[in-house]
This record gives structure tokens, sequence and C-alpha cells, in this order.
């Protein structure tokens, strides 16, 4: 029971407030008044916009490095990825519900969103 209610702290209407995540996605979590089925379709939506501004700034990055660079990016974004997979994995809790959902759903929009603006961050000291 505890980690189910630890999961419902962190679920999406405290990521509506995070910077980077669009306007689209706080006027969607706003007009989903907490239904749990109208906050995933907000997530998934950002979810595939947080995940091509990760692509975007990945490329941008890897154009500005020299090859040896790109083989050290290329094996650390593979780690995120299977890090990021195997740790949002463990938020959706068979027996958690549909918290437990939205709480891995979150996870992997939250861990998408922070790996786009540590890219872009990383493009900008290059």
């Amino acid at each position: 029971m505890l980690i189910v209610f630890g999961l419902l702290v962190n679920v999406a209407p405290v990521a509506a407030a995070d910077k980077d995540m669009s306007k689209e996605y706080s006027t969607c979590i706003d007009k989903s008044n907490g239904v749990t089925s109208e906050i995933l379709d907000c997530i998934s939506a950002e979810h595939e916009r947080q995940d091509a501004r990760l692509n975007e700034n990945y490329k941008k990055l890897m154009s500005k490095l020299s090859p040896k660079r790109k083989e050290q990016l290329l094996e650390a974004q593979r780690a995120w990825v299977k890090f990021r997979d195997a740790n949002c994995r463990f938020y959706y809790d068979p027996e958690g519900g549909s918290a437990a959902h939205l709480a891995g759903t979150d996870c992997m929009l939250q861990a998408t969103a922070d790996r786009a603006t540590e890219l872009k961050d990383l493009t900008q000291d290059e």
C-alpha cells in the first residue's frame, strides 16, 4: 500500500508545471479534470512531443562531435534507454491499478523530457 501511495504523489498533474513540457500538455491536463483515461491521453501526446525533442537534440549534438565522442554518446544513449525503460517498468506495479499505470506512463514522459533537456544543454556546451 505504501508504494501505491508514493506513486499517487508523483503522477501527471505535478508534471504539468514542468518548464520543459508544452503548453498543450498543461492545457490538456487542466481539461482532464483528473480523469485517468484523459490524463493518460495527455501524457501520451506529450511523450510523443518530448520524444521528438529528444531525437532532435540528440541529432544536433551528434553533428557537433568527433567520431570518438559520437561512439561515447551512442553508448550512453543506449544505456540511458535501457535504464529508463527498466526504471519506469518498476512503476507499473501489476497490483497497483490505474495509479500504477499512470505513474509508469508519467515516469516515461518525465525521463524523456529530462533527457531531451540534458542533450540540449550538452549541445550548447559543445
